[in-house]
């Protein structure tokens, strides 16, 4: 699936982020002072819970009425000259851009962030067609010079690497000779970056809310980059998924408020960009040419379900930023574009249980998600639909586990074996005990094994104990 940023096995992925150390370091302090600016953002107002309402009932109108919304905003997209293209598929998305960088023989390809775009993988796409593809925005960037590593986490995509990582990355991909402080390095990839937008030919941004009454979409962002990405190309590209849409600029501002308090606990980020379709006569830059491409890729299919509540969500990564498996894992052991719970939620919805079948286990069940989501998704409680779903469904159940349950069945409903299961209990799991020189556990025991210590069988029953007391003992 498109979504993939990993071909190995979920364990194999948690093993080396437990054992990732600095990563584990990196995460929890972000998620430490990003939690806290949030915190802070969030009482300033004072009546935080009624903005949340508000944000709930926002985006659940609107994708009651998506269909409605959609035709509205395709048709003021095109009303102010623009073209829309509705893409099924991560394909048709693809091919259809690929097209329009052929038609206007696009060389080089400058990008701001945009989950929607790694979650098509466009960037591969482009490049097959012959195209640089240049990532603009600043974690993007050193995650590209760094032979194409996946983002781990929603808003900072480069949070598993430290200034010394991407200090040697500029050195051997760019030539830098400056040390690992923060501002020299920020200063190169500005200059480096600027050469490449004033020679693109083609600009590419997301879109974190499009407004259906004026056809015109929105970019929320800390950086320069977009509005560079979106004024200097004479072509742009503008690709969103299907559900990031309001019905006017008053929504807009609420969700805005919404998503920066939540995301990087600012009240307004650097810039809140608005852009409706291509420059006009009088303006002084913008493109010649603008696109739409608006993906489902699988989003349809979650509308009317129990589910629909995940498509609320605003990519703020809130519920990342307070995950206590997020916090000793990192991103890279979802094995998709979306980390975290929100990923735990989505990514078997829109790529399949086949190959996210262990996301909806990897949570505590804490809701702290839940608490902090700011259009008040019930992400707990998705994830035990999840794992409801999958044992109900015994081809998505792992064969060890269906094993298990049918012989725990059969003892249970027998008394003669029941009985004998339970008398032979401490002596056949003492070996796995503290007490005992083996300890580590067999197959599904090993998980816990190798972090805690098995609890011993009491070497006497209850039934045991109750008839002792029935005969006057104690």
């Amino acid at each position: 699936m498109a979504m993939k940023i990993s071909d190995e096995k979920f364990f194999d992925r948690v093993d080396k982020g437990v054992n990732n150390s600095f990563m584990r370091n990196a995460v929890a302090s972000a998620q430490e002072r990003m939690q806290g600016k949030r915190q802070l953002a969030t009482e300033e107002l004072g009546n935080w819970e009624e903005w949340r309402k508000l944000g709930e009932e926002i985006r659940s109108h609107t994708l009651q009425n998506l269909d409605y919304y959609l035709e509205q905003l395709s048709e003021n997209v095109q009303k102010r000259g623009g073209h829309v293209f509705f893409a099924s598929t991560k394909e048709e998305a693809n091919e259809y851009i690929t097209k329009v960088a052929k038609e206007k023989q696009a060389k080089k390809v400058v990008k701001s962030k945009s989950m929607v775009t790694e979650e098509i993988h466009l960037n591969s796409a482009l490049e097959k067609a012959g195209c640089e593809v240049i990532e603009t925005d600043l974690g993007e960037y050193i995650l590209q010079l760094d032979d194409h590593d996946p983002p781990s986490h929603i808003v900072v995509p480069a949070l598993h690497k430290n200034k010394e990582q991407i200090r040697d990355t500029f050195k051997e991909k760019r030539g830098y000779d400056k040390s690992e402080i923060p501002e020299e390095l920020a200063l190169f990839a500005r200059e480096q970056l600027r050469q490449e937008f004033l020679s693109a030919d083609l600009g590419i941004t997301g879109c974190n809310f499009a407004v259906a009454e004026s056809g015109s979409i929105s970019l929320v962002t800390n950086e320069g980059n977009a509005g560079l990405v979106t004024a200097l190309p004479k072509t742009q590209i503008t690709v969103m998924g299907m559900e990031r849409i309001v019905p006017t600029w008053e929504e807009l501002d609420i969700m805005v408020s919404l998503l920066c308090r939540s995301s990087v606990g600012q009240k307004l980020t650097s810039y809140i960009t608005g852009l409706t379709g291509p420059k006009d006569e009088g303006d002084v830059d913008g493109p010649d040419e603008f696109h739409l491409v608006i993906v489902d890729n699988g989003r349809s299919n979650i509308l009317g379900t129990e589910f629909q509540s995940a498509l609320h969500c605003i990519r703020c990564a809130a519920c990342v930023n307070v995950c206590p498996v997020y916090r000793h894992v990192g991103g890279h052991s979802y094995g998709s574009i979306y980390a975290g719970p929100i990923g735990a939620v989505l990514s078997p919805l829109l790529g399949g249980y086949e190959d996210y079948k262990e996301l909806p286990y990897a949570s505590s069940l804490c809701a702290a998600c839940t608490d902090v989501c700011p259009v008040k998704i019930p992400l707990h409680e998705l994830l035990i639909k999840h794992r409801r779903k999958i044992v109900e469904d015994e081809k998505k159940s792992p064969f060890g586990e269906k094993l298990a349950m049918k012989g725990f069945q059969l003892a249970a409903s027998s008394p003669s074996l029941y009985k004998t299961g339970t008398k032979s209990a401490s002596s056949v799991m003492a070996p796995f005990t503290k007490e005992n020189s083996i300890q580590k556990g067999p197959g599904p025991m090993k998980p816990w094994t190798d972090v805690r210590d098995f609890p011993a069988p009491s070497k006497e029953r209850f039934r045991d104990w109750y008839k002792k007391r029935e005969k006057g003992g104690e």
